[in-house]
């Protein structure tokens, strides 16, 4: 890396800083994915087909709800201008948005229109089957006005705003008009991830956000090379009237062809690929918080090469966080330890990713102050009951509380890191109160781990964990040891 490089980076480094101070408003087709898992074991006798045991199910935020679940992740904070049907579907959607901390003031309710639900059924990691239950119908007559009025409305506070079109109705030609019209008015950058061939209709975008593939369609002709791709790009930028165009290309990263002629390529930051599913909406969303956080759009696209990098390299729809950002951005040769040292948000972004893939998640916690056999002996059953182990860890100031004035010995860092270099440990999370509670209702463990010193009873979170359908389990607990004796004997 050249000092420029780092340089840059570090200045990067600084903008992530600065996410936590940005708004954004995201116009847009809102759906709900839905995963259903379970385990085959037998072929049904009515066809020969398989028979999926369901298990359990998970709903997600998909389409323009997943541009607005990435701006959260990265600090930021945002509101949705969507539609949802007066359904089911649509209240878990609005659920999901309030749990990320998403303004809902601009959704539309549709009394007769369905929530768009796409459904994937999986056994053992492997998808089977996918529905979609949608009602794709372009919006008319008052509907559209109630969204454009939302919209303008949720405007007056942003700092960017996000045209995500899925090609579902909701995202028609006056729909749009009117938005960059009046983000125009406002001097509000706008960001498009752009559908079909028609790209009048985000005539006046700053930014328009296509693949490979949506560029070749929207220019009507294959784009091989790279200078086939910049060309369609400054083509599309002169056409429509555009601020630039950047195109994402995989595994080849990005090119970002602005207005005034430049061309930036963004080579791929991931070092592994496993899922590529909502990258676009990672990429559009950390432009957007950028840019409202007052990043210029050369330096907002190189920070969402950064987020993309991450999120193609976990599971599923999945989310670049800001410390995920930050650490990557610092460009550190982090040991295993120091990355499974997470937050709330980050252990339960892991969770899910480990329970798509049938994994069990087991939680203990403590203060681990000097690190003995007997902790030893703790985590190692703990991690026997479970596929991926969580840790919670309590705060030096808990700590304080709890153990008296002289305590801990270690502080939490030293203690965490000791902890994550364990191998049977998968995570560590440190929480401030006094008990694990609220991180054990966050996590929902399938078992809670804990020393055979307390009856079940005594457990905290074990009401919570069984009322989940998890188990309790109490290891066996090794004599002789204690960190107040040894403390103790130090002291003599």
């Amino acid at each position: 890396m050249t000092e420029r490089d780092m340089t840059d980076r570090r200045d990067l480094a600084t903008l992530v800083d600065k996410l936590k101070d940005a708004r954004v408003l995201c116009v847009g087709d809102v759906m709900l994915d839905r995963f259903v898992y379970g385990r085959v074991d037998r072929i049904s006798p009515e066809a020969p087909i398989p028979v999926l045991q369901i298990e359990r199910e998970i709903g997600m935020l998909g389409g323009a709800g997943n541009v607005v679940r990435n701006v959260s992740a990265l600090g930021g904070a945002s509101t949705l201008a969507a539609i949802i049907g007066d359904d089911e579907a649509g209240a878990e959607i609005k659920a999901l948005l309030t749990e990320d901390h998403v303004s809902t003031t601009a959704l539309t309710v549709h009394k007769t229109r369905a929530t768009g639900i796409k459904t994937r059924y999986l056994a053992n990691t492997q998808q089977m089957l996918r529905t979609d239950h949608e009602d794709d119908q372009p919006i008319e007559g008052k509907v559209i006005l109630k969204i454009i009025e939302a919209a303008k409305k949720a405007m007056k506070t942003c700092g960017a705003v996000v045209i995500s079109d899925y090609g579902k109705g909701v995202l028609v030609p006056d729909v749009i008009e009117a938005v960059i019209d009046a983000a125009r008015a406002r001097g509000c950058p706008i960001i498009v991830d752009p559908k079909g061939r028609e790209y009048w209709r985000y005539q006046g975008a700053d930014l328009v956000t296509p693949n490979r593939a949506e560029l070749a369609e929207a220019v009507g002709h294959p784009v091989t090379v790279e200078s086939d791709i910049i060309d369609a790009a400054k083509s599309l930028v002169v056409e429509y009237d555009l601020g630039a165009v950047l195109v994402t290309r995989s595994q080849d990263g990005m090119t970002l062809v602005t207005a005034d002629g430049a061309v930036t390529h963004l080579p791929a930051e991931a070092r592994e690929v496993f899922d590529v599913s909502g990258a676009g909406d990672t990429v559009v969303a950390t432009i957007a918080t950028a840019m409202a956080a007052g990043a210029s759009i050369r330096d907002a696209a190189a920070l969402a090469n950064v987020a993309a990098g991450i999120v193609v390299g976990k599971v599923g729809t999945a989310a670049a966080y800001a410390g995920d950002v930050a650490i990557a951005l610092h460009h550190q040769e982090i040991s295993d330890a120091e990355a499974r040292i997470l937050n709330l948000d980050q252990v339960l972004e892991r969770v899910q990713r480990w329970q798509r893939q049938g994994l069990k998640v087991g939680f203990t916690n403590g203060c681990f102050d000097l690190l003995h056999p007997g902790h030893v002996s703790l985590l190692s059953q703990a991690k026997a009951a479970c596929d991926r182990l969580i840790v919670g860890l309590n705060s030096d100031a808990s700590v304080k509380r709890l153990k008296g004035d002289d305590r801990p010995v270690q502080n939490e860092i030293a203690r965490s890191t000791v902890l994550a270099s364990l191998e049977f440990v998968d995570a560590v999370v440190l929480f401030s109160e006094d008990t694990p509670i609220k991180l054990i209702k966050a996590i929902k463990p399938d078992a809670l781990i804990k020393g055979a010193d307390y009856a079940v009873s005594q457990v905290v979170g074990a009401d919570v964990v069984k009322k989940f359908g998890g188990k309790v389990v109490l290891a066996k607990l090794e004599d002789g040891h204690s960190t107040t004796d040894t403390i103790s004997r130090l002291s003599k």
